[in-house]
C-alpha cells in the first residue's frame, strides 16, 4: 500500500504494517478464489458433456477451453475497461478506461473468470447442434461487450446505484443477475434461434434425450459447488478482520442454499414421479447456488435456506415449462438454472434481505423500495442480454449461420467439427 493512500491519522508503524498485511491477505484471498472459479470450467464441461450425447463430448470440451482462453484475452483487452473504466456517459451507463486497462492483476484475474462463466452458460443450452465458429465468435462478444458493459452498471457505481429514479440501491453481491441471468437470457435467445435437436420433439411433444454419463454430471456439480465458495466468498474482495468474518458467512450461506436447492428438487421429483431424479437434483443444487449468489452478503442463514429451497423447486417447474410449453430445447437446463433462478436470487433480496441487523425486504420490515430496485435490475439485465444476443445472432445467422447440417448433427459434432472422438472403442462398436 502506498504511503500516499494511508489515512492521515495513522502514525504508528505497527498500524501501517497491519494495514499492508491486510491488503496482502485480501489480494491472496482474491487470487485463491479466482483459481476456484477457474476450476469451475472443468465442472461446467463435465455437467454439459455428461448430460448430452457422447458424440459431442469433444465439441463441448473445445467450447469450454475456448471460453476461458478467448474470454481471458477478450476481457483483458477490452472487457475489463468497459466494466471498470471511468464513466464516459455521464449517468453510469457506459464506462471506458482504454485498451488493456487494469486496476491490478488480482482483480483482473478474478473478474476474468467471472466473464468466462457467463459465456459458458450459453454453451450447455445449445449443445449438440451449433456451429463451433458461431459459438466462438459469440463467446468473444459476450466476454468483451455484453457482460462487461452490464457489469459496470452495478459493480462500478453505475446507474443502478446512482440514478435518481431508483427507489434504492440495487444489490447483486456476486452476480445472480450480472453473471448468471445475463448468461441465462443469452442462452434463451440462442436456444430459440438455433432450434431443437433432431428427435427432441415428435408430434409436438418433447422426448427425453438422456445424457451419456450421469457420473460425469454429478462430479461436475460437485466441482461447481466447490468453486462457488470462491465465486461468492471471493466477491467480498478482501480478507482480514471483519472482512474475513463476512466472507466466511458468505461461504456458509452459499453452502446452505445449495443444500436446500438440492433437497427441494429431490423431494419434488420424488413426489411428482415416485422416484427421486438425479439430473433434477443436480440442477436443484445449482439452482440453490445461483439463488443465493446475489444475496449472499445480505441474507441470514434461514433466509438462504428458504431462497435455495424455492430455487430448487422453481428450477424443476421452469425446465418443464421451457421444454413443454415454450418448446425450446435447452440440453442441460441452463436457462432455468441461470436465467430464471438468477432473477429469483436477485428479487429475493427485496423480499427478506438484510443489511447488518436491519431488514431491507418487503417481509422483514424494509418496505417495498428494495424489491422495486431489484425488479428494475432484473428487467434491465434481461432486456440487455436478450436484445444484444438477438441482434448479434441475427447477424451471424445471415452470414456464417448458426446450425450445423442435419447430417453433421446426426454424425456428431466431434467428428464433423473437430475430426476427433472422445470414446474410440464405443464409437467403433456403434459404427459396426
Amino acid at each position: 500500500m502506498s504511503i500516499l493512500n494511508l489515512p492521515l491519522f495513522i502514525q504508528d508503524t505497527a498500524e501501517v504494517v497491519e494495514m499492508a498485511t491486510k491488503d496482502d491477505m485480501g489480494m491472496l484471498w482474491m487470487v485463491i478464489a479466482a483459481i476456484l472459479v477457474f476450476f469451475m470450467q472443468a465442472g461446467f464441461f463435465l455437467v454439459e458433456s455428461g448430460m448430452t450425447d457422447s458424440k459431442n463430448a469433444v465439441n463441448i470440451a473445445m467450447k469450454n477451453f475456448l471460453d476461458i482462453a478467448v474470454g481471458s484475452l477478450a476481457f483483458w483487452f477490452i472487457g475489463y475497461s468497459l466494466m471498470y473504466g471511468s464513466d464516459v456517459s455521464g449517468g453510469g451507463y457506459f464506462h471506458w478506461g482504454g485498451f488493456t486497462f487494469s486496476q491490478g492483476a488480482a482483480d483482473l484475474f478474478f473478474q476474468t473468470v467471472f466473464a468466462a462463466t457467463a459465456a459458458t452458460i450459453v454453451s450447455g443450452a445449445i449443445a449438440g447442434r451449433t456451429k463451433y465458429t458461431t459459438y466462438a465468435i459469440f463467446s468473444i462478444v459476450l466476454t468483451a461487450f455484453i457482460y462487461p458493459i452490464a457489469g459496470g452498471w452495478e459493480w462500478n457505481g453505475g446507474w443502478l446505484n446512482t440514478a435518481s429514479f431508483m427507489p434504492a440501491e440495487f444489490i447483486d453481491f456476486a452476480g445472480s443477475s450480472i453473471v448468471h441471468s445475463v448468461g441465462g437470457w443469452a442462452a434463451l435467445v440462442a436456444a430459440w434461434m438455433v432450434g431443437p435437436r433432431i428427435g427432441k420433439y415428435i408430434n409436438g411433444k418433447p422426448v427425453e434425450l438422456p445424457g451419456h454419463n450421469q457420473m460425469y454430471a454429478t462430479l461436475g456439480v460437485f466441482i461447481l459447488w466447490l468453486g462457488w465458495f470462491g465465486f461468492n466468498g471471493g466477491s467480498q474482495l478482501a480478507w482480514g478482520g471483519a472482512d474475513a468474518v463476512a466472507a466466511s458467512q458468505v461461504i456458509l450461506v452459499t453452502n446452505l442454499a445449495a443444500s436446500a436447492g438440492a433437497i427441494g428438487a429431490l423431494l419434488l421429483t420424488w413426489i411428482k414421479d415416485g422416484k427421486p431424479n438425479l439430473s433434477m437434483t443436480l440442477n436443484g443444487a445449482l439452482a440453490g447456488l445461483v439463488s443465493i449468489t446475489a444475496g449472499c452478503g445480505n441474507m441470514g442463514e434461514g433466509g438462504a435456506v428458504l431462497a435455495g429451497l424455492i430455487g430448487g423447486i422453481l428450477v424443476v417447474y421452469s425446465i418443464g415449462f421451457i421444454e413443454k410449453t415454450l418448446k425450446i430445447d435447452d440440453a442441460v437446463g441452463a436457462i432455468s438454472v441461470h436465467g430464471i433462478c438468477g432473477a429469483w436470487g436477485t428479487l429475493v433480496i427485496g423480499l427478506w434481505g438484510i443489511d447488518g441487523d436491519a431488514g431491507i425486504g418487503l417481509f422483514n420490515g424494509g418496505g417495498a423500495a428494495q424489491l422495486g430496485a431489484q425488479a428494475i435490475g432484473v428487467f434491465a439485465y434481461a432486456f440487455w442480454a436478450v436484445v444484444l444476443s438477438f441482434v448479434f445472432l441475427i447477424i451471424m445467422k445471415k452470414t456464417v449461420g448458426l446450425r450445423v447440417t442435419e447430417e453433421e448433427e446426426i454424425t456428431g459434432l466431434d467428428l464433423t467439427e473437430h475430426g476427433s472422438i472422445a470414446y474410440h472403442g464405443k464409437r467403433q462398436r456403434e459404427i459396426e
